[in-house]
C-alpha cells in the first residue's frame, strides 16, 4: 500500500514522539542491516512493541555492499553445508513471494573450460535444483559451446567445452532494507536511523534492562526502557559486547569482498556469469543489476572494522586480472563506474586460521549473563529466518510471552507483482502509481539529476518523505543507488539532491553546504584511481 501523505507515519518528529512516549518497549533492536530488520519485522508481526535504532542509515554497513543475489550458496553446497543451502532455498522462495519488486529470477552460467566440467557442474546443480523443491525457480541444464557464446557475448571461446545454465534469485540489496523499515512502521514499530546506543541500562539485579541512545543529528540523549535487548549490529556486534561486559573476547573477524561496476557491455545480454573455482579457489560472480554489470567478489581477512572500508589494490587486481581471463574485451581500471567494499562478520578464529573461504555462514545466537542476545553471521537471504530464530530465543528466555511468527507470508512494502523491470521506477513497486503523480504535479521533479544516470528529482522528495532519508549520502547510496552505479555521477548530483533534501527536512544554506562537501569525500572512495606507481 502507498503512504499516505496526511499521515505521515515515516516522518522523524513522529517517531521520536513515539520513542518518548513509550514507557517500556518489550523489544529494542540495536542494528539497522538486514539482520536487525528481520529481528523487528518478526517481534512486530507477533504484536511485540519494537524499537529499532540504528547508528548511521538503515543498510549503511555490509547490507547494502552484497554481490546482489538471493541465493542458497553454490559453494557451500560445494563445501558440504546442505542444511544452510536448504534453508538459504527456502528462504529465497519467500523472498521472491513477498518482494517480487525487488526480488527476479537471474539465470546463471557457468563456461566449462574442463572435459569434466559440464557433467560435474551439471550434477551438482540438480542437487542444487533438489534441495529447493517447489520453491525451484527452474531447472539447471547443461548448455553447448556455441549456446553458452551466443547467451555469454564476450566470452572467451578458446577452450570453451559448454556451459551450465541454472537459475537463482538476485535482488536490490540496501532497497529491501528500505522496504523493510516502511513494513516496520506500518506494522506499528518505531524506527530511528542516526541514533546511536552508546550504552546500556542494567537493573540492581544487573540484568539488561534497557540502553542509552544519542541522536546523531541534534545530540540529545535518550533513556530507553527494555524488557529484552537484541544486538544486531553485524561487524559492531564486539563493540555492543563490550558495552554489557568490557574485555570480552572478539566475536566476529571481519572479511572484506570487494566489487567493481562496470558498462553492462561487458557482458551483454541478460544472463549472468558464475566463475566457479578462481586461481585461489573462491567464486567470482559478474551479475547485470540496474543496467550495469557487477563483478565480485573478494574474501580478504582484516584486523578491523570500518563504516567505509576501502579496497585494496591486490583485490582490485585480483577481480580484473580473473575477468580477463574469461572476457574477450577485458575491463581496465578506466572501465570502473564504481568499486565498493563491505565487510562480512564471521567468526573470529580460535586456531589462528584465515580460511575465511571455509567459515560457515550459517547464524549464531548468543546470550549473556546480563540477558543481551546477539545474533550473528547468516546472509541476506535468510534475514528472515534470523529474526524468527532471534525472537523464538527471546521468548524461550521467558522474556516475552509466546507468540507465533508471521512473517513468512507477510508482503513487504511495495510488493506488487513485477515482470518488466525496465524502468528504473520498477524498484519502488506498489508506490510507482503515487511516484509518478508527484512528478505529473511538479513537471522538474520529473528532470533527471545528472544526463549519466536515470534518477529524478522526485526520487529524492519521496526518500525524504517517506523512506526516511536524512542525508545526501542516504539518498545517494541507498535509496537510488547512484553511487553504486556511477560514483562521478553521484558526485555531480550532490548539490541538486542537497538542495531538494533540504527544502523537505527544513535545512538552511550551511546544512546544504556541509552535506556536500561530506558526500564529495566520501563518494571518492568509490571511484577508483590510477594504480600506485611500481617501485624502482
Amino acid at each position: 500500500m502507498s503512504p499516505n501523505p496526511l499521515e505521515h507515519p515515516f516522518r522523524r518528529e513522529t517517531l521520536l514522539q513515539q520513542l518518548t512516549r513509550q514507557p517500556v518497549w518489550d523489544l529494542v533492536v540495536i542494528g539497522g542491516g538486514a539482520t536487525g530488520l528481520g529481528v523487528a519485522l518478526d517481534g512486530l508481526s507477533r504484536g511485540y512493541k519494537t524499537l529499532l535504532l540504528e547508528q548511521i542509515d538503515y543498510a549503511k554497513g555490509t547490507s547494502s555492499r552484497s554481490t546482489k543475489l538471493v541465493h542458497g550458496g553454490v559453494r557451500y553446497l560445494a563445501q558440504g553445508d546442505v542444511a544452510l543451502v536448504r534453508e538459504a532455498l527456502y528462504e529465497r522462495g519467500l523472498l521472491l513471494q513477498n518482494a517480487p519488486h525487488l526480488v527476479k529470477n537471474q539465470d546463471f552460467i557457468i563456461p566449462n573450460y574442463d572435459w569434466w566440467g559440464g557433467p560435474f557442474y551439471t550434477i551438482g546443480l540438480k542437487l542444487y535444483d533438489l534441495l529447493a523443491g517447489k520453491l525451484s525457480l527452474g531447472s539447471s541444464e547443461h548448455l553447448s559451446k556455441e549456446e553458452t557464446l551466443q547467451r555469454l557475448g564476450n566470452l572467451r571461446r578458446e577452450g570453451l567445452n559448454g556451459g551450465v545454465l541454472y537459475h537463482d534469485g538476485q535482488f536490490d540489496d540496501a532497497r529491501l532494507a528500505v522496504n523493510l523499515a516502511q513494513t516496520a512502521v506500518e506494522l506499528g514499530g518505531t524506527l530511528l536511523n542516526h541514533m546511536a546506543v552508546v550504552g546500556l541500562l542494567k537493573d540492581a539485579h544487573g540484568q539488561l534492562a534497557g540502553v542509552r541512545v544519542l541522536d546523531r543529528e541534534t545530540g540529545q540523549a535518550y533513556e530507553v526502557q527494555a524488557r529484552a535487548v537484541v544486538n544486531a549490529t553485524g561487524i559492531f556486534v564486539d563493540d555492543i559486547l563490550q558495552l554489557d561486559m568490557p574485555g570480552t573476547r572478539k566475536l566476529v573477524r571481519p572479511s572484506q569482498g570487494v566489487h567493481l561496476v562496470l558498462d553492462k557491455s561487458f557482458l551483454p545480454g541478460t544472463d549472468a556469469l558464475m566463475i566457479p573455482k578462481t586461481e585461489d579457489g573462491r567464486v567470482l560472480f559478474a551479475v547485470p543489476w540496474h543496467g550495469r554489470l557487477v563483478v565480485g567478489t573478494t574474501d580478504t581477512p582484516l584486523a578491523q572494522n570500518s563504516l567505509e572500508p576501502q579496497a585494496l589494490e591486490e583485490e582490485v587486481s585480483f577481480i580484473l586480472r580473473t575477468a580477463s581471463q574469461y572476457l574477450v574485451r577485458a575491463p581496465q581500471r578506466r572501465d570502473v563506474l564504481s568499486i565498493f567494499a563491505g565487510l562480512r562478520p564471521l567468526a573470529a578464529p580460535t586456531n589462528g586460521s584465515d580460511k575465511t573461504k571455509e567459515i560457515s555462514r550459517s547464524h549464531k545466537i548468543l546470550v549473556s549473563a546480563a540477558g543481551l542476545v546477539t545474533i550473528t553471521g547468516g546472509k541476506w537471504t535468510t534475514y528472515r529466518r534470523m529474526g524468527q530464530d532471534t525472537v523464538d530465543k527471546v521468548i524461550a528466555l521467558g522474556k516475552l510471552p509466546a507468540a507465533p511468527s508471521q512473517t513468512a507470508n507477510l508482503p513487504i512494502h511495495g510488493a506488487q507483482p513485477t515482470t518488466d523491470f525496465s524502468s528504473h521506477l520498477a524498484v519502488y513497486g506498489s508506490d510507482q502509481t503515487a511516484l509518478r503523480h508527484l512528478m505529473a504535479e511538479q513537471p522538474e521533479l520529473a528532470e533527471k539529476l545528472d544526463p549519466a544516470l536515470e534518477f529524478v528529482g522526485a526520487e529524492v522528495v519521496w526518500a525524504a518523505r517517506y523512506e526516511m532519508a536524512r542525508t545526501v549520502e542516504d539518498v545517494l547510496a541507498r535509496r537510488v543507488r547512484a553511487l553504486f552505479l556511477d560514483a562521478r555521477a553521484a558526485r555531480r548530483m550532490a548539490p541538486a539532491v542537497a538542495a531538494l533534501l533540504a527544502r523537505e527536512l527544513g535545512k538552511d544554506a550551511q546544512w546544504q553546504q556541509q552535506q556536500v562537501a561530506e558526500f564529495q569525500q566520501l563518494a571518492q572512495h568509490y571511484v577508483l584511481s590510477s594504480p600506485p606507481p611500481k617501485p624502482d
